[in-house]
This record gives C-alpha cells, structure tokens and sequence, in this order.
C-alpha cells in the first residue's frame, strides 16, 4: 500500500508515520499492494483528527476519528475501516472493477452480515421550491441534521445539513 501522509496544524512527525504503518498496516491483507491510503493528521483546540481515506474502484472507504490523543485516534480509524470492511465485504467486492483493488484472501473470506441495512420507515412529502439559505432556516425550524428540497435557482433537488462548527453544507447533484 502507497502512504499519502499530510498534516494541518501539525507537524507529522516520525512517530506519528510510524504509527500509521503500523496500525493502518494491518489493513494491508485486504487491500493490493498499488492501492492508495490518504491519511491526514488535523489538531484543533484539544481535538486530535485523523482521517483515511481509500479510494477504490467505484467506491471510497473512509473514516474520520477524533479524540484527545492522535494515537487513540489512530487505533479507532483502523478499527473502524476494518470493521467496514467485513461489513460491507459483499457489496466492495460486487462490481467486477471492485475486485482489483481487493487481496484474494479478503475475496474469499466471508464475514458475518448480521448488520445488514433495513429500511424501516419511508417518508413522502411535497418539495417546494426555496433557496438554500431558506431550506437551512427550515431545516432549523424542524430540529434536523439535514434538509431535502428544490433549489428554486437551479431546479435540482438538493441537500442542506448541519456540519461541525454552527456551520452548514449543501449537496447539489452532479450529472
């Protein structure tokens, strides 16, 4: 596996490098020796960030950890990608293109899918036309995460939600 290491407002040190090849190197049996792990190291305040991201054929397999302590984080990343990856483990590999990215002996394990994905409740309701800003305030009113609606500039179905920080996203779709 190829290390794409970066820092912002931290200096990656060589004990920081070496952590990551150590823990994320344990994800090395699933993955092909050419596939690319971007990990980026963020402190803020008292909040150590790490985040990895995987990106192969037809799908991304990330993470993103923070607690106190940049190593902790580092062992809850790894844990969580593996994790994912048992998880998911049929639906990664499906798709033929999938399955270059994947070790054969990841292909031939089975994992357990005893977390499998239920959809038990389905909302309808009208969209109407708006702004983002007034989906954000209706979304607000609503005391949601995330807001879906008609941008009344674009005419495209859009997301608004709630990020870190008091601060908002918004999803426009790309065709």
């Amino acid at each position: 596996m190829r290390y794409i290491i970066t820092g912002r407002n931290i200096e990656v040190t060589e004990g920081l490098k070496s952590a990551v090849y150590e823990k994320i190197g344990k994800l090395e049996k699933y993955f092909t020796a050419d596939t690319e792990i971007h990990v980026t190291f963020s402190v803020e305040k008292e909040r150590q960030k790490i985040e990895v991201t995987i990106p192969v054929k037809g799908n991304i397999i990330r993470s993103e950890q923070v607690s106190s302590d940049m190593y902790v984080s580092i062992d809850l990343v790894e844990e969580v990608i593996e994790r994912q990856l048992k998880k998911y483990k049929n639906k990664l590999t499906g798709k033929k293109q999938a399955k270059e990215s994947f070790t054969s002996e990841y292909m031939d394990n089975d994992y357990d899918e005893d977390d499998t994905i239920k959809i038990i409740r389905t909302k309808k309701f009208g969209i109407k036309p708006m702004d983002p800003e007034e989906a954000c305030i209706q979304m607000e009113l609503l005391g949601h995460n995330f807001y879906v609606f008609s941008n009344s500039q674009t005419d495209e179905v859009n997301v608004v939600y709630k990020r870190k920080g008091n601060t908002y996203g918004l999803i426009e779709p790309e065709f």
